[in-house]
């Protein structure tokens, strides 16, 4: 999988890519699932779905193509190849998403009691992060949320991926105070979602160091 200048091969970046887009969309499904709190932009997709009456898959969607608009202004530029790239995570990602989360509703833990559903939540928010970091480190495709940061850290933060994760969550904060003020009414913010804030860059960062080790940061 690896090549003898320990950077993967063709086969080992996709290998590894569909395995971290499993990874985050198990985590994702999880904390949807738990309702005890989701990663901040799952959140806020959340809010919106409940808002305006739509499918969470589509609203993914549609937050990931504002995400790779905002990104391209922050790039100053139009970079097509990297825009066809967050699209092509973006769709199986999206609905795979909201697919295993109905999927987990079926086995009921939604019902689990208090503590082993905060366990799996926080687990749910560690797989993000542990997903992130691989596909950020492999930087083939993104998530255009995940780009999004991935841009912050290496081009206004000095690689510091804690502060480019806190400072990509304002956004995502921003919609879910705005959901609520019209609904009066939130969803997917609880527990999981303070760990997400507090942690989830730790994660990345952790991640990056521990997992897959061999695997550096490419394509910057």
């Amino acid at each position: 999988m690896y090549q003898d200048n320990g950077k993967p091969t063709i086969l080992g970046d996709c290998i590894l890519l569909i395995i971290s887009i499993i990874i985050n969309s198990l985590g994702n499904a999880l904390t949807v699932s738990l309702n005890l709190g989701s990663a901040l932009w799952t959140a806020s997709a959340v809010n919106m779905s409940h808002l305006f009456h739509m499918n969470l898959g589509n609203i993914l969607l549609l937050e990931g193509i504002a995400v790779i608009l905002a990104n391209a202004v922050l790039l100053r530029e139009i970079d097509w190849h990297r825009m066809l790239g967050n699209i092509l995570f973006m769709v199986p990602f999206s609905y795979l998403v909201s697919g295993i989360a109905q999927l987990l509703t079926v086995f009921h833990i939604q019902h689990l009691s208090l503590i082993p559903s905060v366990i799996l939540d926080i687990v749910g928010v560690m797989m993000i992060g542990c997903g992130i970091s691989i596909y950020q480190r492999i930087n083939l495709i993104l998530h255009p949320n995940d780009d999004l940061m991935q841009i912050l850290r290496f081009k206004f933060l000095h690689g510091n991926a804690v502060t480019a994760s806190l400072t990509a969550f304002i956004t995502p904060i921003t919609i879910i105070a705005i959901c609520f003020l019209i609904q009066r009414h939130i969803w997917a913010v609880n527990i999981g979602t303070v760990v997400a804030l507090l942690f989830q860059g730790t994660f990345i960062a952790l991640s990056d160091r521990y997992v897959f080790r061999k695997l550096k940061h490419q394509r910057l």
